[in-house]
């Protein structure tokens, strides 16, 4: 699979359920290789595995993720946790058989570098911040998606 890294998330830790006393990584991240489809791959393993992989790439990279293992998505539990996706499937890495390698998108095919830029939901599911302002109180509760731009960043 070869597409641009759209998204990512930060290494987490957790206890280890088959071996007390110690701990198993993870990461998340998102590829898009086309503007209609993108999917989540999840990482999971050693502290040192799974933090030579967070490091190997950033955000706007290219990426090609060879032999994962694709497992089909717990819809409700999965969007959770990750961007909802139209892919009804997710990739999982594993530290003995798959391999991701980064290159420049140059490099690669330029069309993969518009991709950063498009929207990952519908364009007609959004709200301004106007919409917000205006009707507050009766979306008081609801999950909204909002499209905004960062004018400034100041202290």
């Amino acid at each position: 699979v070869i597409g641009v890294v759209i998204g990512k998330t930060d290494v987490r830790g957790f206890p280890d359920r088959r071996n007390i006393g110690s701990e198993r990584y993870t990461f998340s991240f998102t590829i898009r290789d086309s503007p209609t489809y993108f999917i989540n791959v999840n990482s999971w393993g050693r502290e040192e595995y799974i933090r030579s992989l967070t490091e190997s790439f950033r955000v706007g990279d290219c990426v090609t993720i060879e032999n994962p293992l694709v497992q089909s998505k717990e819809a409700e539990r999965e969007e959770k946790f990750s961007p909802a996706t139209p892919s009804c499937y997710k990739l999982l890495l594993s530290e003995n058989h798959s391999v991701v390698k980064t290159s420049s998108c140059y490099e690669m095919d330029t069309t993969l570098l518009s991709l950063l830029h498009l929207p990952v939901k519908d364009p007609q599911d959004y709200y301004s911040l106007g919409d917000i302002i205006a009707n507050g109180q009766s979306l008081d509760g609801r999950v909204l998606n909002v499209l905004a731009a960062v004018m400034s960043v100041s202290s």
